[in-house]
């Protein structure tokens, strides 16, 4: 594996520029229908306002925002217990290959882990076969529209 310095954190207000980028360049990588009305104030008053309903954490190299991982926490009606809910994975091309991905989902997994969460569980398009394989490797088990659940 290529090897990089990169920086895992939070995300921070001064971030949401940067991550309404990346947000647009995943929709567009995902075939997805995106507009930027409104979005930016939205999301800041989710990841930081009074209740908080979304998370984020970024990776950073050379003090450049390059990629980032948002979850949400979700209640499994079949499991009867809490889950962690991986919304988005991205990181910029230019990146991929070098293991941040997995890093970001084994701190997102952790940040499950001191919840009690049962699993981690996210989605991905059946056309994104570099991040099914990843997925898979990593441990992720696949399901029907190609949604993930990795034990926790």
């Amino acid at each position: 594996m290529k090897q990089i310095e990169y920086l895992i954190r939070a995300c921070i207000p001064t971030d949401l520029d940067k991550l309404m980028q990346l947000i647009e360049k995943h929709a567009t990588f995902e075939k997805s229908d995106y507009t930027k009305t409104d979005k930016q104030e939205r999301l800041k008053a989710a990841l930081f306002g009074e209740q908080v309903p979304l998370h984020c954490i970024v990776s950073e190299v050379n003090g450049q925002v390059i990629g980032y991982a948002t979850y949400t926490f979700d209640y499994s009606t079949w499991d009867a217990a809490w889950f962690v809910y991986l919304d988005c994975l991205y990181l910029e091309d230019d990146f991929r290959s070098y293991g941040i991905g997995q890093v970001l989902m084994e701190t997102v997994k952790e940040v499950g882990r001191t919840r009690n969460c049962v699993n981690m569980q996210w989605q991905t398009p059946d056309f994104n076969e570099r991040a099914i394989k990843f997925y898979k490797r990593i441990g992720g088990i696949g399901k029907d529209k190609v949604r993930f659940t990795l034990p926790l």
